[in-house]
């Protein structure tokens, strides 16, 4: 057996497991301060119990490069291919999503012991990885990435649901804040090239790189504040139908939508669930967890609008716009679909982005919970436009004045 092992020392591992490893280990610092019944909480359909974030990943390593690229390698217990599929229709069938807190077995520590056995396989194969392997490893650690993320999300709305209002991550505080509302920076517009570009690591979705025409505009160097959210609330936002799309205007009848997710009105004023737990809302701090309706109505309220992505790509290099990332996924214009000349990969990893465009729009930037170093100015993030479970936020744009 080889000496590379998940317990081993990182400096006597190859780089490519270090990485490996290192990603790995964080999935599981989000998950220690969980107890076993935490992590088998699905609040809604929409979210994923810890274990299954957990397991599914580990899944996607055993199913896409160690079942391919070593032979005879023991798959830990056939039945979570079942389990543990998320939407990969090529792969076989699936325990429906809605049901995923159902699966009370097996239990975290089980789900521990496969993510031990598949990390040992792992740091074999990665001692000497398969030139085509390493691809794909990689789309699986930038998978796993965009894991962690939801696992805090997901967390964060189960602990929000609890009249404890647990905190996910004890000690928390709002890493943006800022005094002042934001001002409006001129963007010269013109022929633009967006996309990924370089030899990093892109999805499929970030590409091919290509122009886009842009007219003249001005994008606003800070993100929406809870403070200016109070006055759209205060100003009767939620109550006025000219400021909603129609189908926004019927999910707020429906769902009863009155301030952002995760606020509460108590008599000593408002709060904010955080990863932090129930603490006062901060007014400095960015607004966060509202849906592309929310964020569409209140740029309509301001006499502004969302930027597009080409809008929002383009402008991610001046300096004079701040918490580009690191805060708040920001909500644009752009209906999430394929750019000019995209093909989507083939086989079950073609799966991954290309048929989620549809009925979908784009958010830029990165939040609190994006892990370090996973986002990049073309990225290309996106969810149903009722959707506010994310750390999701706003930056406003503006067409240019005429004559500018």
């Amino acid at each position: 057996m080889n000496d590379i092992s998940p317990m081993a020392d990182r400096a006597a591992a190859p780089a490519s497991y270090r990485r490996y490893a290192d990603i790995r280990r964080h999935t599981e610092r989000l998950a220690a301060e969980l107890t076993p019944e935490d992590q088998c909480v699905q609040s809604m359909p929409d979210a994923s119990p810890a274990k299954w974030h957990r397991a599914h990943t580990t899944w996607f390593f055993e199913q896409f490069v160690l079942g391919r690229f070593v032979p005879g390698y023991p798959v830990f217990d056939p039945v979570f291919a079942y389990l543990f599929n998320s939407y990969y229709e090529e792969v076989g069938p699936r325990h429906p999503r809605p049901a995923r807190g159902l699966l009370t077995r097996p239990d975290a520590a089980q789900i521990g012991a496969y993510r031990a056995h598949v990390d040992d396989w792992m740091a074999r194969l990665l001692a000497d990885p398969p030139r085509d392997a390493i691809a794909i490893v990689e789309i699986g650690l930038q998978h796993e990435q965009q894991h962690q993320e939801l696992l805090v999300t997901d967390m964060l709305h189960a602990f929000a649901q609890n009249p404890l209002a647990p905190a996910l991550a004890p000690g928390w505080t709002e890493a943006v804040r800022s005094a002042a509302p934001a001002k409006f920076v001129s963007l010269p517009g013109g022929l633009v090239t967006v996309g990924h570009a370089g030899s990093g690591f892109c999805f499929d979705n970030e590409q091919p790189r290509h122009q886009v025409f842009l007219l003249p505009y001005q994008l606003a160097d800070g993100l929406v504040r809870n403070a200016e959210w109070l006055q759209v609330i205060a100003d009767g936002g939620y109550r006025t139908p000219t400021l909603w799309m129609s189908d926004a205007w019927a999910r707020l009848q429906a769902d009863g939508w009155h301030t952002p997710l995760h606020w509460r009105e108590s008599g000593e004023g408002w709060l904010q669930m955080g990863p932090g737990g129930l603490r006062p809302l901060d007014p400095a701090a960015p607004v966060r967890h509202i849906s592309w309706y929310e964020a569409d109505a209140f740029a309509r309220w301001a006499g502004a609008r969302l930027p597009t992505e080409a809008e929002w790509e383009a402008a991610s290099g001046n300096d004079a716009l701040h918490d580009r990332t690191g805060a708040v996924w920001q909500w644009t214009s752009s209906a999430y679909g394929p750019y000019p000349c995209y093909v989507p990969p083939p086989g079950a990893i073609g799966e991954y982005n290309g048929k989620f465009m549809i009925n979908q729009m784009v958010l830029r930037g990165g939040s609190v919970a994006t892990p370090p170093g996973h986002a990049r100015p073309s990225y290309r993030n996106f969810f149903h436009p009722d959707r506010r479970w994310q750390f999701s936020g706003v930056r406003l744009a503006r067409d240019a004045p005429s004559g500018t």
